[in-house]
């Protein structure tokens, strides 16, 4: 039987906004006691209910405003003729509600599920991002870090994914794939649609002869100049890194520098 929790826990993975609205004080006659909840969409849809009918429809226009503001929220709503700001009801108590937004988690789309894309996942996960993994090697996610990450990293096989896949403007894409010609067709795959995809972070890995070579060819296939110009290759911090952990730190301190429009000084300068 699916549950309230179900539908939450199923927003959260796919990262989808939410408020969840919860009965927290239940004065006189109430439709609802203590504790009852509602999880509202950002489209206005529900699962759940904390009473129904026209105070109701006031929650969930609380909820959005709640949503917007992202901040914690307590109204209490008469259900009785004596208030002023009663809207009818005649039930003869009084409800507060705990209204809660979940913000939308960022996207981090990784193309590439070898040692330093499953490094660069779980750093993420640990960064609170929700993670999607490009690989049409599927026997890749047989491994027991894929399996045991199975209900926190979607994964996707299809080749070519990035020539239809939906992106938000809030995405992070790296390119780290097992080599030149699998980064090189994911570059393209983004880069050549129209319209073109607009995202937070573009990033590819590969040395500065790989990725000069891999930019001049897509000048003369006619990708524009100003597309070239947002990718991040190479991509990454430079800290020194060598193993996949390091190389992990060095390509999401840069995410989150870029994504959040720091610096990347070192604190005691900044």
């Amino acid at each position: 039987m699916i549950t309230l929790y179900d539908d939450i826990l199923g927003a959260l993975k796919a990262g989808i906004p939410f408020v969840i609205a919860t009965v927290v004080e239940a004065k006189g006659s109430t439709p609802r006691k203590c504790g009852a909840k509602m999880l509202i969409y950002a489209d206005g849809s529900t699962q759940g209910t904390v009473g129904g009918g026209k105070f109701e429809s006031l929650v969930i226009d609380q909820a959005q405003e709640v949503r917007e503001s992202g901040e914690l929220a307590l109204k209490s709503f008469p259900l009785h003729e004596r208030a002023k700001e009663s809207f009818g009801a005649i039930c003869g108590g009084e409800v507060t509600i705990l209204l809660e937004p979940y913000k939308q988690r960022q996207r981090l789309i990784i193309s590439g599920a070898g040692h330093c894309g499953q490094a660069l996942a779980s750093l993420a996960k640990t960064c609170d991002w929700a993670v999607i993994i490009v690989d049409d090697r599927a026997e890749l996610f047989e491994s027991e870090f894929y399996q045991e990450a199975a209900n926190s990293i979607t994964y996707l096989t299809e080749s070519h994914i990035f020539q239809n896949l939906d992106f938000r403007e809030s995405d992070a894409v790296v390119l780290i794939s097992r080599g030149h010609p699998e980064d090189r067709a994911a570059l393209n795959d983004l880069l050549a649609r129209t319209p073109r995809p607009k995202l937070a972070y573009l990033g590819m890995v590969g040395s500065r002869r790989k990725v000069n070579r891999v930019m001049a060819e897509m000048r003369t296939e006619g990708i524009s100049a100003e597309a070239i110009e947002q990718v991040y290759a190479p991509l990454g911090l430079d800290i020194g890194s060598e193993s996949p952990a390091e190389i992990a730190i060095s390509i999401m301190a840069e995410i989150l520098q870029v994504t959040r429009g720091a610096t990347g000084g070192h604190m005691r300068t900044v």
